[in-house]
């Protein structure tokens, strides 16, 4: 298998999650008709490509611990607040990044997407005239932060541990 077809896999796997950011714009759901087949190929090519990104075990429990860390997030939640708090739309595409880049990739794939959702979130609800109880969808962040961990992998590593030459 050339570097070539690996290549093509990861603009396969960006258009996915671009097409899964737009859907969760326009709809607020992440549709488990392409969450579900992600995850499994995303298992699937770490199991069996020779150019896969990580160790099937690592792809196994970053599938496992993304979605089961999100569900337990939104089982707190919804404990205190009686309503959930994230959609498992979200757990999902957590679980799929997390198959594909491994588990290794969940924390920083979070933080970004944290980061990056505090701030869109706050634009989105001014933008839709909304105050800070409304909600707002979480996968474009999800999306955005896995391409940017799937095409410079450690980036948030590199920049917040690098020591100035």
């Amino acid at each position: 298998m050339s570097p070539l077809l690996a290549d093509l896999v990861k603009i396969v796997l960006i258009l996915s999650l671009v097409y899964l950011a737009y859907i969760d714009l326009r709809t607020f759901r992440l549709p488990n008709v392409i969450t579900l087949p992600l995850i499994i190929a995303g298992c699937a090519y770490n199991g069996l490509s020779p150019l896969h990104f990580v160790r099937v075990t690592d792809s196994l429990l970053g599938a496992l611990l993304g979605y089961t860390f999100l569900w337990l997030l939104n089982y707190l939640y919804r404990l205190i607040k009686k309503q959930d708090g994230i959609g498992m739309g979200d757990a999902k595409l957590l679980a799929a990044l997390g198959a594909w880049l491994g588990w290794i990739a969940l924390p920083g794939i979070l933080l970004i997407a944290s980061i990056l959702g505090l701030i869109g979130g706050l634009i989105w609800l001014q933008w839709n005239k909304q105050d800070h109880r409304a909600a707002f969808p979480f996968g474009p962040f999800l999306a955005f932060a896995g391409i940017i961990e799937l095409l410079w992998p450690q980036l948030l590593q590199t920049l917040l541990l690098s020591s100035p030459t």
